[in-house]
């Protein structure tokens, strides 16, 4: 038995990168095309993202497009809004740079209804892209959710504990476990140009603590194109700053898979002074490059992007004390009232 799918683009601004993408979704081998549509929402674009979807999709194509709006800028209420007016019961998010295999849509159905225990799933992405890859690309390359996510196929959610939001699979009776349990995002993914990020990590550490599995399945295919300004060195470390910052939520929810605090020790590691100390301490075991870095682009060194990290963080635990206490307890009172 398949499942049907709905394939969720969210698009701001995407007229250049969307004929691709949907090409690619209008091409798919599927068994049954009343199991499968697309819809792409738009995210307070201006520009002609609405009129080149509908003009990009083949008239005879007998999967169905449906074009809806979403005013809110972001990747994250752009996701939300493709979940609310998903048909089907796996929902699956393609971002506008995107370009999936003619066999995507028939793998992600095969795989979620062979593995009901599973509530999400991701697949393997290739780079691509009109310019030469960097030197530095291959060694940084999952800061672009491109490469494997796991050696080996199966089950990942203890041995990698979250998947990319770019291709997730999302099974959308696992999300109204989470929407039964009232959860709401702590994190928010990019917003236009601003690189927060971390969305999709805390989905999967909530499917997680809700009891659901993660898999890792290589036959999904797809490649992740990357224009030449997104491979630029200061881009990259303006990612890993917002990694960095986006660690601060996922603490919480890593702490709670941890289970619960009973040594002092483990109790203070818990508490906005310690993370922030710790932070602080891994920023100061680089002092030298912790000097350079502002000054210099340091291109391809390792380093340069833990910094980044760590600044990420630092500037969020000491913008959001309030809320890292207040999320921390509101996790942890969540997950006691499911468990009372």
């Amino acid at each position: 038995m398949s499942l049907g799918v709905s394939v969720v683009v969210c698009c701001h601004n995407s007229a250049a990168r969307l004929p691709a993408t949907l090409a690619c979704l209008a091409a798919q081998k599927v068994s049954s095309q009343d199991l499968c549509e697309v819809i792409v929402v738009n995210n307070a674009s201006t520009d002609e993202t609405v009129r080149i979807a509908r003009d990009s999709w083949p008239p005879d194509c007998p999967i169905n497009l449906r074009i809806v709006n979403e005013p809110e800028l972001g990747l994250t209420r752009a996701r939300l809004r493709g979940i609310a007016e998903a048909r089907h019961p796996v929902i699956c998010f393609i971002d506008d740079d995107n370009r999936v295999g003619p066999d995507w849509i028939e793998t992600a159905s095969k795989l979620m209804s062979a593995h009901p225990e599973v509530g999400a799933c991701g697949g393997m992405i290739e780079p691509e892209s009109d310019v030469k890859l960097p030197a530095w690309f291959e060694r940084f390359q999952s800061y672009y959710a491109v490469g494997k996510q796991s050696e080996e196929p199966g089950d990942v959610t203890e041995s990698r504990g979250y998947l990319w939001g770019a291709g997730l699979c999302l099974r959308k009776r696992a999300w109204q476990t989470l929407l039964d349990r009232q959860f709401d995002f702590l994190l928010s993914d990019r917003q236009g140009v601003t690189l927060s990020a971390g969305g999709d990590a805390e989905l999967c550490y909530v499917l997680r603590l809700a009891g659901w599995r993660l898999w890792y399945e290589p036959k999904l295919e797809m490649k992740h194109f990357l224009p030449a300004a997104r491979l630029q060195w200061n881009y990259l470390r303006r990612v890993s700053r917002g990694f960095g910052a986006a660690t601060t939520g996922i603490d919480i929810y890593e702490m709670e898979i941890r289970g619960q605090a009973v040594s002092l020790k483990d109790r203070l590691r818990r508490s906005w002074i310690w993370q922030t100390l710790a932070t602080i301490k891994g920023l100061l075991r680089r002092p030298i490059k912790l000097f350079r870095a502002p000054l210099s682009a340091m291109e391809g060194d390792a380093d340069v992007l833990v910094i980044e990290n760590l600044w990420g963080r630092l500037n969020e635990l000491l913008r959001n004390r309030k809320g890292y206490k207040s999320n921390l307890r509101r996790i942890s009172n969540s997950q006691n009232t499911q468990k009372s």
